[in-house]
């Protein structure tokens, strides 16, 4: 998206050749960031697992696992359906480690390519800063600790990075732009905007091209403590997880609509973003949304049927959470899901998921690789549908 400048008033973003473009897409979670419960694990950070992986398998085995996972749980063929569905955009989660990682990158270059054949527009999206932006398993925070904003040397590397990248990819139209921090939590939001601020000045040197997406304080969902950056180019981006007690089946048996949640509380929800971000002439982008999927059974088809509805009326631009995952019982799992219960997936336990991959990696590497395939994944209908109808 070479050029791309907002268009300052409403929700518009331009593209290349200055002609406004909706973003509409879905996140590809779990490729370039390994989250725990993408592959039905305990909810625990990525460096402990790898460590604990070499340690029972050897630095090389973990180095082959990664290579064969990024080869198997996003092809060529995910590219294309996502275009085939008449979606333009796909947001890609990565871990800083991108930045010391040929390999990694190289699959950063590789969903260009793709992306580019397919003409979907790329969100890089830096999911795991350097120390941890939150105290989550997502952020791969070692213990809860999020020293990303504790240590000032841990910020500088992020700077860095996002400099590397922006000259790596500043003529790639195919880019939209960047995600320049995942879901940050922290008390001081002086802080916050301390960081946008020498992370956009980062970018900037190299690239002037790219669309900044920003999200706000508290799981992207603050966005009124942000400052008014000395740039045009940059949204809004916000994720919508509401209520958690359906979204995620925290409270199971939780039918949609209930008393704390129907379209007209989710519109009200929705319409504070829309006129905080209309005041400051800054379109929305809904970076993640999703629930968790049974079946249609709790009309978790008609929630996401009213939040999408909203997010069109209002302008939002908006990526699906997420494309694919094992499925789980909590946590929105994928518009495709894995559904057999092998030998590392193994939910009844005690060891489950990647605590299961050790033991089992040398004699099933084959088996293990061709279940991360998506066609051994089964399509979520309800999904996928509300999906198409919003397109």
């Amino acid at each position: 998206m070479n050029k791309a400048f907002l268009k300052r008033h409403k929700t518009s973003i331009l593209d290349g050749q200055g002609k406004p473009v909706h973003l509409k897409g879905v996140n590809f979670g779990g490729w370039l960031m390994m989250e725990a419960y993408f592959v039905y694990a305990p909810n625990l950070a990525q460096q402990v697992f790898e460590k604990e992986f070499s340690k029972q398998c050897t630095d090389k085995a973990l180095s082959e696992l990664k290579g064969k996972f990024r080869d198997n749980f996003i092809t060529e063929t995910d590219f294309s359906q996502v275009a085939g569905w008449g979606m333009n955009c796909i947001r890609l989660p990565f871990h800083y480690k991108v930045g010391a990682d040929d390999s990694a990158v190289s699959y950063l270059d590789q969903a260009i390519v793709w992306a580019r054949k397919y003409k979907v527009y790329l969100i890089l999206d830096l999911h795991a800063a350097y120390g941890a932006q939150n105290p989550d398993w997502h952020s791969d925070s070692l213990n809860g600790k999020t020293e990303l904003w504790t240590k000032r040397s841990n910020r500088q590397k992020t700077y860095a990075l996002w400099e590397k990248l922006a000259d790596r990819y500043k003529d790639e139209e195919i880019v939209a732009g960047y995600d320049v921090l995942n879901e940050a939590v922290l008390p001081d939001a002086g802080l916050l905007n301390e960081f946008y601020r020498e992370s956009i000045k980062a970018i900037r040197r190299f690239d002037k091209n790219h669309i900044l997406f920003i999200e706000g304080k508290h799981w992207a969902q603050q966005i009124d403590v942000l400052d008014d950056f000395a740039d045009d180019n940059w949204v809004y981006s916000i994720h919508f997880y509401e209520p958690a007690e359906f979204v995620f089946n925290l409270v199971p048996f939780t039918r949609y609509p209930m008393a704390i949640c129907d379209k007209d509380s989710l519109r009200r929800r929705m319409e504070g973003y829309f006129l905080f971000a209309q005041k400051k002439q800054r379109p929305v982008h809904v970076g993640e949304f999703g629930v968790n999927y049974r079946q249609g059974l709790y009309n978790e088809h008609l929630y996401l049927q009213d939040e999408l509805k909203c997010f069109n009326d209002f302008g939002f631009h908006w990526n699906y959470w997420t494309y694919k995952a094992v499925k789980n019982h909590m946590f929105p799992d994928g518009i495709y899901s894995y559904y057999p219960n092998s030998a590392w997936v193994n939910r009844q336990g005690p060891k489950s998921g990647w605590h299961t991959w050790g033991q089992l990696w040398a004699g099933h590497k084959k088996e293990m690789a061709a279940s991360w395939r998506t066609k051994a994944f089964s399509l979520n209908t309800h999904v996928i549908e509300q999906l198409k109808k919003a397109v």
